[in-house]
């Protein structure tokens, strides 16, 4: 016994030392050791799985009030989508440019850095706000005037309701920008809890209890992200140290900070645009082939985002990461977390596969779909994948790093372009014109993957992508 115990002791031992010595040769740097990466990175993947589960619950949950309810939810979150990410674009320069002052270590302009991100977005998502709010009929009318009477009765409260809410979130988005920035990402996994546990509680009373259908779904919106962002604003004031933020800094005008952060945000704002205008295009195509192909569609995007939950964390996490080893001006360690960051990424989509795949019916059956439509939905999960294990990371962590680095305007020139020429295109054509349907659509993403992930890796090689100069 005694043997057996410390022959399980030494192969124990040897398990760890094994590992550590795997950890500090892929993820620790001269500036920055494995257990500092795994800190930043563990509370950004247990954000992000709460965020993607949290989501497919309320799918699932609105999915009760009928088929009109889900698609119109789904056809409204793409224009959401399209509009919130924005701001969140503008809030990763600010993650940019404070993770790049913290790696420099210069604390005062962390601070003026925080400062600045959370008034510049704010500022933004209430302009953003307003449009909508106002223009929200013609806004749909424009784009899915086609949808059935239904569906775009329930399109419109859920537009409504969304645009209001922009500016709660859009707070919280940018406090954890910046805390990120600094890698205290524990705080701003617990911002995000906040808000997404308190949306999907409120979510069950207003839908499944009160049966408010869309309109719950909204008031459960509002709440919890304006709760969010009082919650994220008194931290930062009152608890936070590391960023020693103060409250009059959002209402000084630093002019300096303010293009710092631009050179960063407004190209990455403009990526967002026009990748999501493209999103949307594509979505009036689906809209034209009924509201089976919409549902369908609503419901691969949710349960594909399950596979992307690790892979999400990394292309978060890499931001952190690089930027501060561009802030010391180490671009070999830059490269090498890139690199290590790639392939953790592409081994995460085959772990996720072989966890989610045998568990397929009991989560499709949360949606409660059509019987019609189930088989569109796993051969479109299966092609998907493939695309994922082989191209997703190279099209989404590379550009992540590079943007960490400065290269803001190649990264997102070369994104916007391989949507429109690709995704948009193509997806018209294998979708509308050929016979394939919400299969097409989704095949020319998976080829968009391709071609910009190439190009990225290219980039990669170069030597361009970090001769940029953020910071002083």
């Amino acid at each position: 016994m005694r043997s057996e115990r410390r022959c399980d002791d030494v192969t124990k031992a040897q398990l760890k030392t094994n590992a550590q010595s795997f950890l500090n040769k892929y993820f620790s740097g001269e500036g920055m050791d494995y257990r500092k990466v795994i800190s930043i990175m563990i509370p950004i993947l247990v954000d992000q799985a709460f965020i993607v589960f949290l989501n497919l619950l309320n799918t699932a949950m609105i999915s009760s009030s009928g088929v009109a309810a889900v698609s119109a939810v789904n056809m409204v979150d793409s224009l959401n989508i399209f509009l919130v990410n924005v701001f969140v674009a503008v809030s990763t320069g600010g993650t940019v440019v404070v993770a790049q002052y913290k790696g420099s270590g210069n604390d005062p302009m962390v601070s003026k850095a925080a400062a600045g991100s959370v008034a510049s977005v704010f500022l933004l998502a209430f302009c953003i706000s307003m449009l909508v709010v106002v223009f929200h009929t013609s806004t749909l009318n424009v784009l899915f005037g086609r949808a059935e009477e239904d569906v775009f009765y329930n399109a419109r409260i859920y537009l409504i309701g969304s645009g209001i809410s922009y500016c709660g979130i859009a707070a919280t988005e940018a406090v954890c920008g910046a805390l990120r920035g600094v890698g205290e990402t524990r705080s701003s996994l617990m911002l995000s809890l906040i808000m997404n546990l308190s949306y999907m509680l409120l979510n069950g009373l207003f839908i499944n209890i009160l049966h408010m259908g869309v309109l719950g779904m909204v008031t459960a919106l509002n709440i919890s992200r304006y709760l969010s962002a009082v919650c994220a604003i008194i931290y930062l004031v009152k608890i936070n140290t590391s960023l020693h933020f103060r409250f009059a800094d959002v209402f000084h005008f630093n002019p300096s900070m303010l293009k710092r952060i631009m050179f960063i945000g407004l190209p990455f704002a403009a990526e967002q645009m026009f990748f999501n205008g493209g999103k949307i295009l594509t979505q009036t195509f689906i809209v034209s082939l009924g509201t089976y192909a919409m549902a369908t569609n609503a419901i691969c995007g949710s349960m594909s985002l399950l596979f992307q939950i690790p892979a999400n964390a990394c292309a978060l996490s890499v931001i952190t990461v690089v930027g501060q080893c561009m802030g010391r001006r180490n671009v070999k360690d830059a490269r090498k977390f890139i690199k290590s960051f790639l392939v953790l990424s592409s081994f995460s989509f085959v772990a996720m596969a072989v966890m989610i795949f045998p568990l397929f019916q009991p989560i499709v059956s949360l949606f409660h779909p059509p019987q019609e439509i189930v088989h569109n939905i796993f051969l479109i999960l299966v092609i998907n994948e493939v695309a994922q294990v082989t191209l997703w990371s190279v099209s989404f962590i590379t550009p992540s790093g590079l943007r960490a680095a400065g290269d803001s305007k190649f990264t997102s020139v070369v994104s916007m372009l391989s949507m429109w020429l690709f995704r948009v295109v193509l997806g018209y054509i294998l979708g509308i014109v050929l016979p394939f349907g919400i299969v097409g659509v989704w095949l020319a993403m998976d080829c968009e993957w391709s071609v910009r992930g190439l190009v990225f890796l290219i980039r990669f090689k170069g030597k361009k992508w970090y001769q940029h100069h953020l910071i002083d």
